[in-house]
């Protein structure tokens, strides 16, 4: 690949993602900019919508979200149940959990969606929740919250459910995250150890991608 393509890419990356915060409902964009205001730096536009997609393609009706402050995404989330269903947002962070719970707060009368926001740490409170009795998980945020999450996901997803890691490439690091092998951050050396543990788990099927800053996706066998 030569640098026109490279350079092309990117180009492509960012059309994708303004062409996402264009479409961005009202809501959504009010909550990111927020969010933003009080530290919590929030992810892609277009990794969100992407979130969306992927429940609606999944049809799923129960979902867990487990972030630190990534309100953007549970918001998708929350859209892409159309108002039925149930959603668990979990976060450990006291900020993060405080503007989920507000957004929730707003939602609560324009949605039958069932909406739960608990703050507390994944390994914690996860292993209290109900075995195959969810579709879908969404995970972000602190390096703890992957391979904690990761840990339950069988027993938590349904046959055939599905289980996103955003921010795999670990971008977010001055050093250059999981692209730089010279990286040894917290965030990169979590994000390795989680690809390689997931995709060597024969109870999942997985594929590494470059949307965002980095999704990887594994479905239950």
């Amino acid at each position: 690949m030569d640098k026109t393509q490279y350079t092309n890419l990117a180009k492509a990356w960012e059309f994708a993602e303004e062409h996402a915060r264009e479409q961005e409902p009202d809501a959504i964009a009010d909550a990111r900019e927020a969010a933003d205001k009080n530290g919590q730096l929030q992810g892609p536009a277009a990794q969100a919508r992407l979130l969306n997609l992927l429940v609606r393609m999944a049809g799923a009706s129960s979902v867990i979200a487990v972030g630190t402050g990534s309100l953007v995404e549970t918001l998708q989330l929350v859209r892409s149940l159309d108002g039925t269903g149930q959603l668990t947002a979990v976060d450990s962070s006291a900020q993060g959990i405080t503007l989920i719970r507000r957004a929730f707060a707003v939602l609560q009368d324009t949605t039958d969606t069932s909406l739960r926001a608990v703050n507390a740490p994944v390994s914690v409170f996860l292993p209290r929740l109900n075995a195959n009795d969810y579709d879908f998980i969404m995970v972000a945020g602190d390096p703890e919250n992957y391979a904690s999450t990761f840990a339950q996901a069988s027993r938590l997803l349904r046959a055939h459910g599905t289980i996103v890691f955003t921010d795999v490439l670990a971008l977010g690091s001055e050093q250059g995250g999981v692209l730089d092998a010279a990286d040894r951050s917290d965030k990169a050396v979590a994000m390795r150890e989680l690809i390689a543990t997931v995709e060597q788990d024969e109870g999942f099927t997985s594929t590494l991608t470059s949307d965002g800053t980095g999704l990887l996706i594994a479905v239950k066998r």
